[in-house]
């Protein structure tokens, strides 16, 4: 298949296309003129890398999951410490959106003086310290 193909096909801009190939995430069989021609089970591959781009893994991550002939090779220890990840993520925001709602429609006079959103602010500031610190900056 030429790499016009495979773009129909998945949906994949070119560009990255190239992107990915330069990152060894799939491979090229050849050349047909200046066109890049991949074997049909690179669609797969590319679904494969949209799903796990979609989960949060990073290319590198999703880079260990195919072997070097490009078959998925799936750590479930990499799927399960990213799926607690998530859950993490879904009872922090699920408890920003209940607090941002509380604060929009809260009866107090003015949102300093409502204790929950106090808490919320809180919340907030611990987690950018925590994220900051994850991130090495003081």
């Amino acid at each position: 298949m030429d790499i016009s193909e495979v773009v129909r096909q998945s949906g994949v801009p070119a560009s990255t296309l190239r992107y990915y190939e330069e990152k060894g995430l799939i491979a090229s069989v050849g050349r047909s003129g200046l066109k890049r021609l991949f074997a049909p089970r690179v669609v797969d591959q590319l679904a494969l890398i949209a799903l796990g781009r979609a989960a949060g893994f990073s290319l590198d991550e999703i880079g260990e999951m195919f072997d070097a002939d490009g078959e998925p090779t799936i750590d479930r220890q990499a799927l399960a410490a990213k799926a607690d990840e998530l859950e993490l993520t879904i009872r922090r925001l699920s408890a920003m959106r209940d607090g941002l709602r509380h604060a929009a429609n809260c009866p107090a006079p003015r949102h300093l003086e409502c204790d929950r959103f106090r808490r919320l602010m809180t919340v907030a500031s611990a987690h950018a310290k925590t994220a900051k610190a994850k991130r090495g900056k003081p």
